[in-house]
């Protein structure tokens, strides 16, 4: 997979960056993605509640962790599902989505708080050919927060369901629906 000149250009300067500064530079990238995808996103006021962002596609409101990574060791990204203190991990009681975006690869993983009922943290692989992470299924799956399962969407939110590729309603190809059984 090429990376985009965008990718790079955000991926250089962001090494240079704080921890903190390295966090606010994706959470704009989110309001960006999610924004032109047709969601309608709030931020809330501080930083006392343990979710980012608060995302609305017309049925319902989603509360939306959002983390992001830099460097790609050998053995892939790592995402962490906690904050500063890595024992107090994150629970449906604190956030809905865990959305991870993968910097130096222009890549976004929307994550159901689900996946991490029992782990604190994860690995993506999104550019290897030979190691595929469990979570790939994750991958721009941005319909997850607008499956129409939950709801009427906005005829806004313009983004592609996984479950009704090749027009019909294939439901094995939705995360959502995968990640329950």
């Amino acid at each position: 997979m090429k990376k985009s000149s965008k990718a790079n250009d955000l991926s250089q300067a962001a090494s240079r960056l704080t921890t903190k500064r390295r966090g606010e530079v994706a959470e704009a990238a989110f309001l960006l993605k999610a924004a032109s995808l047709g969601f309608a996103v709030a931020k809330p006021w501080g930083e006392s509640d343990r979710y980012d962002f608060i995302v609305d596609p017309g049925s319902r409101a989603w509360r939306v962790q959002v983390k992001s990574a830099h460097c790609n060791g050998r053995n892939g990204y790592t995402v962490h599902a906690c904050g500063n203190v890595q024992s107090k991990r994150y629970t449906a009681r604190d956030i809905d989505f865990l959305v991870a975006y993968i910097v130096p690869e222009d890549v976004w993983y929307v994550l159901p708080i689900q996946v991490f009922k029992r782990i604190t943290g994860l690995k993506l692989f999104p550019s290897s050919k030979r190691r595929m992470s469990r979570y790939e299924k994750y991958r721009e799956a941005w319909c997850l927060m607008a499956c129409p399962k939950d709801g009427q969407c906005r005829k806004e939110v313009g983004v592609e369901l996984l479950c009704r590729r090749d027009g019909g309603c294939d439901e094995s190809a939705c995360p959502k629906a995968r990640s329950t059984k």
